[in-house]
């Protein structure tokens, strides 16, 4: 019973936003306004306001509703993408419309569609794994779904971690380095293991990633012409550095110890930054309980827990997105907080 009511809050959270954002696509005016407030100032508010205790009764249950609600956001998004091309490109709309359906949508994707994606291409269903990757695909981002599991989860608070931030480096210097370096180190990924199992002749990933989003702009293109081209980009451009913010967040100045020459110790509590925020949490599949996911990543994301011993952040995953956009003011926060990090990991490493 607690795993249904569990689903739930998760269903309620995620799914809300898809409702008043197909009714701003479609008939602006107040719901324009609805749905971004939701996004932003609500859940913002209720992070802040309700401590919201939960925990699931066993970590290791499979969660079949969870799946369920994984496939229905993913439908969802593939039924808002097109809709929010043709809200943004067909003049019906006045500016003040058009800009918060922008940012609206923006941010639906860039946190719940990309925390839905991520949890699905972490999934042993094959059906499931395809649709986490279609949904990176459609946001012009498809070799995200290589890079994040055979890079990302491989490599990461290590220096050979494209996604991974080093002290001191800034979002915007970030940004360009974590979608180069994660298109060309999931490119090499691929193509070392094709080699190993023999499988040149089989449809190369990177083709359909490519190859899908050339799809994508063309349907863009039958929506709304070059208007529909230029901001079907813009939003997916907008939600993938979102993603990449996510990134940048959560293991920002973080590094596991190299044990040996080339070898690392395993991925821990104190090598992902996490959130305890509820709303949040719910809105975003739990992806702010980030060390528990590095730890087990097929561990269902109902399943995950957030325990004192992690690294935590002082607000929730988006307010602190929002000031890492800040270089000076993300530093002069989580710089002492890294440092604090490095302690404990000093003095954990001497008890050993």
């Amino acid at each position: 019973m607690k795993t249904r009511h569990t689903i739930r809050y998760f269903s309620i959270a995620a799914l809300t936003p898809v409702g008043l954002l197909a009714l701003a696509s479609i008939f602006g005016g107040i719901w324009t306004i609805a749905a971004l407030a939701y996004i932003t100032v609500l859940a913002f508010s209720l992070d802040q306001l309700v401590a919201f205790a939960r925990s699931p009764e066993n970590p290791q249950a499979e969660f079949p509703d969870a799946n369920a609600l994984s496939v229905v956001l993913a439908l969802s998004h593939f039924a808002l993408l097109p809709l929010a091309v043709w809200a943004l490109s067909n003049g019906q709309n006045v500016w003040w419309e058009r800009l918060c359906i922008f940012f609206a949508h923006g941010l639906f994707f860039g946190q719940v569609s990309n925390s839905n994606a991520h949890e699905m291409v972490h999934r042993a269903d094959a059906t499931l794994r395809r649709l986490g990757t279609w949904v990176y695909i459609s946001l012009l981002f498809g070799h995200h779904a290589t890079a994040h599991v055979k890079i990302h989860h491989v490599h990461a608070a290590t220096e050979h971690d494209p996604n991974s931030a080093p002290l001191g480096m800034s979002y915007y210097q970030f940004l360009p380095r974590a979608w180069i370096g994660s298109f060309k180190a999931g490119l090499a990924a691929e193509n070392a293991m094709r080699r190993k199992a023999g499988k040149s002749g089989e449809l190369h990933p990177y083709v359909l990633y490519v190859g899908g989003g050339l799809a994508c702009l063309v349907l863009a293109y039958v929506i709304g012409a070059w208007e529909g081209v230029f901001k079907y980009v813009l939003l997916a451009g907008y939600s993938s550095a979102q993603l990449m913010l996510s990134d940048y967040v959560q293991h920002y100045g973080l590094r596991r110890r190299e044990i040996a020459e080339g070898v690392f110790e395993p991925v821990g509590p104190l090598h992902s930054w996490n959130a305890p925020h509820w709303f949040t949490s719910f809105m975003m599949l739990n992806a702010p309980r980030h060390s528990d996911h590095h730890s087990h990543p097929m561990k269902p994301y109902p399943a995950l827990e957030i325990t004192d011993k992690m690294a935590q952040l002082p607000r929730s995953l988006p307010a602190m997105a929002t000031l890492a956009l800040v270089p000076t003011l993300w530093r002069r926060v989580m710089d002492p907080r890294v440092a604090q990090i490095v302690a404990r990991q000093t003095a954990d490493s001497n008890e050993q």
